[in-house]
């Protein structure tokens, strides 16, 4: 079967090229961005002057062995996304040369060795980000606490943040922590049955903490949505997947089970739905299709962080989905313009 290529027909709008795009969704991660310095301190902003440095490198050094116009693709802005979304998808105090892995990766092997923008199949942030989680785990899960303490009394500074980036502080364990998934993992937050469904699970800082930093992203999702950069589809049908699957299980098994609300303001729920799942490129293209994409990330989510080795599963679900992308969008392409029916794909019989 061979894959779809959907160009057209389309509409071209002033303003709305790519780079125009991509600047856009940039802007939009702001929010998360803030909150996510706010709590969890520098090494934020440090892990992102480290991604977008090491993308536009990788990005510029392919184009110039590849013959292209270096200047040209770079002004795109699409390596800086990737480098924003895996900045802020990485741990604050991850060693530095993991999130150089990570970016040169995603960059090189999961882009342009397939030809550059447009062409890659899967979604290259989510390439890198699962090299990275797969080859390195134990920097992958360190993650500060709010505001971090080196010591009593004391928020880690930014000449700290870069010290624990560059050179890994020995004290590095007495100011990480496991992440509220982590707990949920090894069920060290199920004290009780009600350990998930109280309101007053959500009073510990690093709840409170996540459920900031989902908000933030939820805005900036929205306001991609209002300005039409994506659709609300994917991340409809993705949050309302994963809220299904937990609200299900958790009606079956409360004791062992988190909450939905839990599912919802827990790990990259959010930043997954309207930044990660909804990239043009890797993600499907008609509106029917986006639903079961989205829905299938979502229910793949659950899974993983029910039953898989890992506490998040949005990098795989996504992955994983990027491979049934083509397939959904080959048997969900809309019905063309002066036909009755949509075409869904080959009848038995029928030739290639």
């Amino acid at each position: 079967m061979a894959l779809l290529r959907i160009t057209s027909p389309h509409t071209q709008r002033a303003g709305r090229r790519t780079a125009w795009v991509m600047q856009m969704v940039i802007l939009a991660t702001i929010p998360g961005i803030v909150v996510q310095t706010w709590l969890f301190g520098w090494g934020t902003l440090i892990n992102l002057m480290i991604a977008c440095i090491t993308a536009l490198l990788s990005e510029a050094a392919i184009l110039a062995i590849r013959r292209r116009q270096v200047g040209f693709f770079l002004k795109d802005y699409s390596a800086l996304l990737t480098a924003v979304l895996l900045g802020v998808a990485l741990p604050p105090v991850v060693p530095w040369w993991v999130t150089v892995t990570a970016v040169a990766f995603a960059i090189i092997f999961a882009k342009q060795l397939y030809g550059g923008l447009g062409n890659n199949p899967f979604n290259p942030a989510m390439v890198g980000y699962a090299i990275v989680l797969v080859s390195f785990p134990v920097p992958m899960s360190q993650w500060l606490g709010v505001h971090s303490m080196v010591s009593a009394g004391e928020t880690m500074s930014f000449m700290q943040s870069l010290q624990a980036i560059f050179h890994q502080l020995p004290v590095i364990d007495s100011y990480t922590m496991a992440t509220p998934l982590d707990g949920f993992k090894h069920k060290d937050l199920l004290d009780s049955q009600t350990a998930f469904s109280s309101i007053a699970a959500l009073q510990g800082p690093s709840l409170n903490s996540w459920l900031w930093v989902n908000l933030a992203y939820l805005v900036g999702g929205l306001a991609l949505i209002g300005l039409r950069i994506i659709t609300w589809h994917t991340p409809v049908a993705l949050l309302g997947a994963l809220l299904v699957m937990s609200g299900a299980f958790h009606l079956l098994d409360p004791t062992n089970t988190a909450t939905p609300f839990f599912h919802l303001i827990t790990g990259a729920a959010m930043f997954g739905a309207f930044f990660i799942a909804t990239d043009p490129v890797s993600s499907c293209t008609s509106n029917r299709g986006k639903l079961i994409y989205g829905a299938g990330i979502g229910i793949l989510i659950y899974i993983i962080r029910s039953w898989g080795g890992y506490p998040d599963g949005v990098a795989f679900g996504v992955l994983l989905m990027n491979f049934a992308a083509p397939l959904i969008d080959y048997y969900t392409q809309p019905r063309t313009y002066g036909h009755k029916k949509a075409k869904t794909g080959l009848k038995v019989g029928e030739d290639n």
